[in-house]
């Protein structure tokens, strides 16, 4: 399966941790690591916070379908 988001890499890019993340969002830091390694997604409205925090547009988040 082909990973659907980008959150790991932008973390990286930004010099963020999943457990920073997790602490933004006020989540579970198991349930990030889960985003992070692509086994579920974020809702939308996650999704959206995140690239807020991340300061990047949301499709960022994503990797291409193409």
């Amino acid at each position: 399966m082909k990973p659907i988001n980008r959150i790991k890499v932008l973390l990286v890019e930004k010099q963020k941790t999943g457990k920073w993340l997790a602490e933004q969002l006020e989540r579970d830091p198991a349930t990030v690591s889960r985003w992070c390694s692509n086994a579920m997604q974020p809702s939308i409205e996650t999704f959206a916070k995140i690239a807020e925090l991340l300061n990047v547009d949301v499709k960022d988040l994503f990797n291409s379908s193409k």
